[in-house]
């Protein structure tokens, strides 16, 4: 992902410099600085992330901002109609997002009901304009609830015995979470991001436990290592 993120900024740096260049050389006459060409910087991002991060709410939701502000800029739309409908289409589109991801998280809400009835409780983790660092050395991890609220978690499970599939519920506002997990796990992400988003570096392991994070990130960020 990183690579082809590299890859696509390349393309578009390249090109900006060839249409700057023939534009100083007077062989095209391309206006750079057209109404609303300022709006380039939240579309272009946007559609960067689109096609280089698995996360893609926030992408969609910051592409079609941009487009109605370009939109507006242009004359096309007018500002007070902008203004009375872009709120309630970022919350259709974090509805919609909301009503798909829960098709995807069966399994991790049938293990979280297996552990209430079990009388297992998730470990929490809270940090609000703070940190806070959780370690389950040499403990058997059934899951967890952490929250960073403008501050930061970290999570490290690499000494963690886990002994079959978990979950962990993760709520990113304003802050990050940074999870660590031992290699003889699978990780599955099913977040809902608004300006934010997660990351999951880890490896594909066969015949392993599984490690679901569901959850928010809302102008902050999950890492999972």
């Amino acid at each position: 992902m990183k690579k082809a993120n590299r890859i696509l900024w390349g393309i578009l740096l390249i090109g900006s410099g060839v249409i700057f260049g023939l534009k100083s050389l007077g062989i095209v006459n391309v206006n750079v600085f057209f109404d609303g060409w300022w709006t380039l910087f939240i579309i272009v991002p946007c559609l960067i992330g689109l096609f280089t991060e698995r996360e893609k709410t926030g992408n969609i939701i910051g592409i079609a901002v941009g487009i109605v502000l370009l939109l507006a800029c242009r004359d096309i739309l007018s500002f007070s109609l902008v203004r009375k409908l872009i709120v309630p289409a970022i919350i259709v589109i974090i509805g919609l997002k909301l009503i798909v991801s829960s098709f995807g998280s069966g399994k991790a809400n049938e293990i979280i009901v297996k552990n209430k009835e079990a009388g297992k409780e998730p470990k929490v983790g809270c940090a609000a304009f703070s940190g806070c660092n959780m370690n389950f050395d040499g403990e058997v991890f059934d899951g967890a609830d952490l929250t960073a609220a403008f501050g930061g978690v970290k999570c490290d499970l690499r000494g963690a015995i886990i002994e079959k599939d978990c979950v962990i519920k993760v709520t990113a506002v304003f802050g990050g979470i940074d999870v660590l997990v031992p290699e003889n796990v699978n990780v599955k992400v099913n977040t809902t991001s608004i300006f934010g988003g997660a990351s999951n570096k880890t490896a594909i392991h066969k015949e392993a436990p599984t490690i679901y994070v569901n959850g928010l990130c809302m102008f902050g960020g999950v890492e999972i290592k």
